[in-house]
């Protein structure tokens, strides 16, 4: 036997620490025999200050008379569990949290949701809105242009009748005024189409050089009453037929040169196109501020800074996205020079803004029918009589005797250029090889000295037979009308006015060397002897619902000796136009009741594609097939409204082409002349 001293009370006390995870247990046995009085067996007898802590267990010895408890209690209060508390916290917090992130997430989807079902109503309110909007400018469009074709086409019928002087004038001012209001629906339409982005850019063949021609008419009075030059050069490297949109191009120059106009008191306005490979690749068109090398001898501040941006625009300029559509895509440089007092810097941000490049397309049949102005003279009847023919031009300016050159040479005459009276004289006594038919001197060198000018004249009368001699001058004066006439007094020069155009520079020619008078351009306008080769003897079909509006058409082109036989109904052209037929050509209205002019002619040309099927398998009659093998009749529309009248919606539905209503005579030309002109003998 082992035996041991125990001190039990501390063994205890130890066991129980253990078991209640190392908290100190204060444990009391008591003899509760009677509960008044109990006594005290083991440990403390004292009372706990907190019952809560304390628990009672009875206890048996096995004394049946005995009754016995054991009272057990911390010895001071546990401590609060705070790892415990923390982490339910945490996830009560947690679990909040991502209630309320949840709760919030189908809120906000909600109200996307809502926005979005928002958002596409106010879409749908937006397009009708806009497609309202354009439904009502071209019914307003369309209402305007109905009356005024009648008023404007009445006026120009008035025009050929026998009016006086003071009847003309009156029917010019409501032309004008006419006109005026066109143009002021036309920028109205413009500026709704940029509003609802269906501004389109044309893509239609076109002469560069008559519109410019054009806009320098517009400007050639106001130019003259200020006393500024105005004058246009256009390289010869520039192909003298451009695809792209005509229109947009006149508005962008016009607008230039009305600013031009508007703010430059003296000197010049020039306008130049270049190819941009010659301002990249020559310093030839990279002239420094001299008064030698600018027009009318004003200095012109910061040219060499204006093509330095010019040339950055051609290397770094963005891409054009048009250009995939184009076989030949011509870049061109158009700067309009004048020597006004300028802007200021801190005006620039407001007036320049970021641009994007739109490039033409080369409408010349070949690659290398470019701007040659001996070539592109032979298309043009009307000058052919100055082919061959040579001229001395006087002028000691480079840069304005280059733009005089360019413009002569646009008639086919060749140019030598000389800077004064003595060298020209000498040019015309010892040139034994070429005859010079003509001298053109400058006005700065004809007034220079007036003794000079007095010995020149009779110098060159005892030539023999002795050039003519021209003036060219910014404006006639009434001095000059009593000294200069058209040339045809002995000694006294004709006088040719700028700012140049061919067409001008054609007239004063033919009518100081006694040319017969052939159809000439005039200030931008196809002459109506020109129209009346195209269209006499034509057949022609207009179809309209209105009467007033057939009237006029039919006026118009019987004007020019073409035989016109009108319908008011789709219809009815349908029955006309069925082949076989005699007629060359039909202007078709587009708005109509029952049947609009898309349709009528959509039902046109099934007919003749009918018609041609039946033909190639012999079946077609006799008359038509030795007319056509494929009989396709040219399809004009007429049309007021000009949102919906698109050149490819024409095409679409099978037309030709289209004119605007009030048609003038040169759309009319246009047009017509793309079917007929080669028919057309040039022998007036």
């Amino acid at each position: 036997y082992i035996g041991g001293v125990f001190h039990i009370q501390s063994l205890v006390e130890k066991l129980l620490q253990q078991l209640a995870s190392k908290q100190n247990i204060v444990v009391t046995v008591l003899d509760t025999t009677n509960q008044s009085y109990p006594i005290s067996m083991y440990g403390s007898s004292s009372n706990a200050s907190d019952d809560s802590l304390e628990d009672v267990s009875m206890l048996n010895f096995g004394d049946p008379f005995r009754k016995h408890e054991m009272h057990c209690r911390y010895k001071e209060r546990a401590p609060w569990p705070v790892l415990e508390i923390a982490t339910s916290s945490g996830i009560i917090v947690i679990a909040f949290l991502m209630g309320y992130i949840f709760h919030a997430t189908m809120n906000r989807i909600a109200k996307v949701e809502d926005d979005c079902r928002e958002m596409s109503r106010l879409k749908k309110e937006a397009e009708a809105a806009d497609v309202a909007k354009s439904q009502f400018l071209a019914t307003v469009s369309h209402e305007i242009r109905t009356p005024m074709n009648g008023v404007l086409g009445m006026l120009d019928i008035l025009m050929d009748t026998d009016l006086d002087v003071t009847q003309q004038d009156y029917v010019r001012t409501a032309q004008a005024s006419g006109k005026a209001l066109v143009s002021l629906i036309n920028e109205v339409l413009d500026q709704a189409k940029i509003e609802s982005g269906k501004l389109e850019l044309e893509a239609v063949q076109f002469d560069l050089r008559a519109i410019l021609d054009d806009v320098l008419s517009l400007f050639s009075g106001k130019s003259q009453e200020k006393g500024v030059e105005l004058a246009v050069y256009i390289s010869d490297r520039v192909p003298d037929k451009l695809i792209g949109d005509p229109g947009r191009f006149r508005q962008i120059i016009t607008n230039l040169m009305g600013n031009s106009i508007k703010f430059t008191e003296k000197g010049h306005i020039f306008v130049t196109v270049y190819l941009v490979e010659e301002v990249r690749d020559s310093s030839d068109v990279e002239t420094i501020s001299s008064p030698r090398n600018t027009l009318s001898g004003f200095p012109v501040p910061e040219r060499r800074l204006s093509w330095s941006k010019f040339r950055g625009f051609s290397q770094e300029g963005p891409p054009c996205p048009s250009l995939s559509s184009f076989s030949h895509p011509v870049n061109l440089i158009v700067s309009v020079e004048d020597t006004g007092e300028g802007i200021p810097l801190e005006a620039h941000p407001r007036i320049f803004t970021p641009f994007v490049q739109v490039v033409f397309d080369n409408g010349c049949s070949s690659s290398g029918d470019y701007g040659d102005p001996q070539i592109n003279s032979q298309s043009n009847p009307s000058t052919l009589e100055f082919h061959g023919m040579t001229a001395l031009l006087v002028d000691p300016r480079p840069v304005r005797a280059k733009v005089s050159r360019y413009h002569i040479q646009r008639l086919g005459i060749h140019v030598e250029v000389v800077p004064d009276l003595n060298h020209s004289l000498s040019s015309v006594t010892n040139c034994k090889t070429t005859k010079i038919d003509m001298i053109i001197v400058e006005e700065e060198v004809w007034d220079k000295n007036s003794g000079s000018s007095a010995l020149f004249v009779n110098q060159l009368s005892d030539q023999g037979v002795a050039p003519k001699l021209f003036i060219l001058t910014n404006s006639i004066s009434s001095s000059r009308t009593g000294n200069r006439s058209s040339g045809k007094i002995q000694g006294c020069p004709a006088v040719i006015t700028k700012p140049l155009r061919s067409s001008m520079i054609a007239a004063s020619l033919q009518r100081a060397m006694g040319f017969r008078n052939r159809a000439i351009t005039r200030n931008g306008e196809i002459s109506r002897l020109a129209l009346r080769s195209l269209l006499r003897g034509r057949k022609i079909l207009v179809v309209d619902d209105n009467d007033v509006n057939l009237k006029v058409a039919a006026g118009a082109l019987k004007k020019y000796g073409a035989d016109v036989l009108c319908v008011n109904s789709g219809i009815k052209a349908i029955s006309l136009l069925k082949p076989p037929h005699h007629f060359d050509a039909c202007f078709m209205d587009i708005q109509m009741p029952v049947m609009d002019g898309f349709e009528a002619t959509k039902r046109i040309r099934a007919a003749e594609q009918s018609f041609n099927s039946e033909s190639q398998h012999g079946d077609g009659h006799g008359e038509a097939q030795g007319r056509a093998k494929n009989w396709h009749l040219p399809v004009l529309a007429m049309t007021a409204d000009v949102i919906h009248a698109t050149h490819e919606q024409c095409l679409r539905y099978g037309m030709d082409g289209y004119v605007s209503k009030p048609f003038e005579a040169e759309q009319l030309y246009r047009e017509v002349s793309r079917f007929f002109a080669s028919e057309t003998n040039w022998t007036l």
